[in-house]
């Protein structure tokens, strides 16, 4: 019985040598594969997510900052493809560009998928900054808080964080910032009337029941209210231009349309 023991023990190392042979040939074979695979593209695979724009007018900037260079506006209800974040609530876009997440929302679940292996270039590449605005009110002006800041530099509106009010304006109802800007320095003198100092209130705006001027705790406030009443009572009944807008919010004064205009034109930055 020893005998045939010892005389087995050899087939069963040749055995072992065998099997571990095939497992190392095939565990190679397959790292090699995955390592042609990478190098085949150049690149590792993103993984991408699709956002929908919440934001009526929404700026896709050059950096993760709202003084960056505006590469492109997309409407309300745009889908486009996410590729990480940036900090602060920015997102970065697949091809390029950065938009905020305040303004967009998840679309549904993530997908992979392999770039081209072609050298990456900005899907939005082209400056599609818009022109001077007309009389549409609903229109984007692609103006940032640092350009809106210059406009109010020597001024009463200057300082007040109204910048950012403003773009949230235009972001949330459609509202061109230009108008809400010229609106502004038409009926508060640039800030300086004694409506704009005691009250907050930067547009004229009245109380429902007769009382007079409406106060508010903030010049922020002041443009929040003005965004949503343009909205609901004017463009939300049809009065979409500055000529309609006028004959409603001041039929008093019947140069308040071209007034409003020539500073609009006064204020372009092209």
């Amino acid at each position: 019985m020893l005998k045939n023991v010892t005389q087995k023990m050899p087939l069963t190392g040749v055995y072992f040598a065998v099997f571990f042979a095939v497992w190392v040939y095939f565990g190679t074979v397959h790292a090699d594969h995955a390592a042609a695979a990478t190098s085949a593209s150049g690149q590792k695979e993103t993984v991408s997510a699709p956002y929908v724009t919440t934001a009526y007018f929404l700026n896709v900037r050059a950096d993760s900052s709202s003084k960056s260079k505006i590469l492109q506006v997309v409407k309300r209800g745009t889908q486009l493809s996410v590729v990480g974040k940036a900090g602060k609530g920015w997102l970065r876009l697949e091809g390029g560009g950065f938009i905020h997440g305040a303004y967009a929302r998840p679309a549904g679940k993530q997908e992979k998928h392999a770039p081209p292996p072609a050298p990456p270039e900005p899907a939005v590449s082209v400056d599609k900054k818009p022109g001077k605005p007309v009389s549409q009110v609903r229109s984007p002006s692609g103006l940032s808080e640092k350009e809106i800041g210059s406009l109010f530099k020597g001024t009463g509106l200057a300082g007040h964080g109204l910048e950012k009010a403003i773009l949230d304006v235009e972001a949330e109802y459609g509202i061109n910032a230009y108008f809400t800007i010229a609106v502004m320095r038409l009926e508060s003198g640039n800030g300086k009337s004694r409506v704009a100092k005691t009250r907050n209130n930067l547009f004229g705006l009245n109380s429902s029941n007769g009382t007079g001027y409406l106060r508010f705790k903030t010049k922020v406030a002041s443009v929040e209210k003005f965004g949503q009443l343009i909205s609901g009572n004017y463009i939300g009944k049809g009065y979409t231009t500055i000529e309609k807008i006028a004959k409603k919010y001041c039929p008093a004064n019947p140069k308040w349309p071209s007034l409003v205009k020539t500073i609009i034109n006064r204020d372009y930055i092209g």
